[in-house]
């Protein structure tokens, strides 16, 4: 799935091979490759098949506090923001992707006309007043990084067009002591479907 699972990925990986080593790493590779066909790197984005093989090797209660782990090194899970399920990032790698992403003027843009409703390419980069070359680069790059992610689609000349939307609904960062924390809440269907946040917050 595309989105946060996309955008935690990276960190995720590095995480999970510092908890687990390089032969459990393997030990599990293959195994999902055995019972999914699929390469380590989508298991991190399809988080419930590496849960299965997770729980597989290490029980139940093993999987659970492994995963618990690795999402305590991501999220800040202690501090509850408010009510509204805003999450807050702890890992800086993710939080320096993020900033770095809304510091773009352009980027920034994008992602706010899509906040409340999806929209085909075309529509974003007229509603951002974009060149089309940059338009274009700026939005395919935001989907490759997981900020946008198709919702639906319309049918033109029997073509599928799909529609985009800013999986950040709002967006808080907080600097204290050095250290950066970035708050954000999350559109709903990312929160329903963020495959990683679905299992270790069962």
């Amino acid at each position: 799935m595309p989105g946060l699972d996309h955008l935690i990925s990276k960190s995720l990986n590095n995480i999970i091979k510092e908890n687990l080593g390089v032969k459990t790493i393997q030990k599990i590779e293959n195994r999902l490759f055995e019972k999914y066909g699929i390469s380590w790197n989508q298991s991190l984005e399809e988080f419930e098949k590496l849960d299965f093989v997770l729980k597989e090797l290490f029980g139940n209660i093993g999987a659970k506090g492994l995963e618990q782990r690795f999402c305590n090194a991501i999220f800040d899970t202690k501090s509850k923001k408010n009510t509204e399920n805003w999450i807050i990032i702890c890992d800086p790698d993710i939080n320096s992707s993020i900033i770095q992403t809304f510091g773009d003027l352009e980027k920034k843009k994008i992602i706010e006309s899509v906040m409340e409703s999806p929209k085909i390419i075309y529509e974003i980069i007229k509603d951002c007043g974009l060149s089309q070359t940059s338009g274009y680069r700026k939005v395919n790059a935001l989907i490759d990084e997981g900020f946008l992610i198709s919702t639906e689609f319309e049918i033109k000349e029997n073509k599928r067009i799909y529609k985009y939307s800013s999986i950040i609904k709002n967006l808080k960062i907080d600097i204290s002591s050095n250290k950066i924390k970035v708050s954000v809440l999350l559109n709903e269907p990312q929160q329903d479907h963020c495959s990683f946040l679905q299992i270790v917050t069962k």
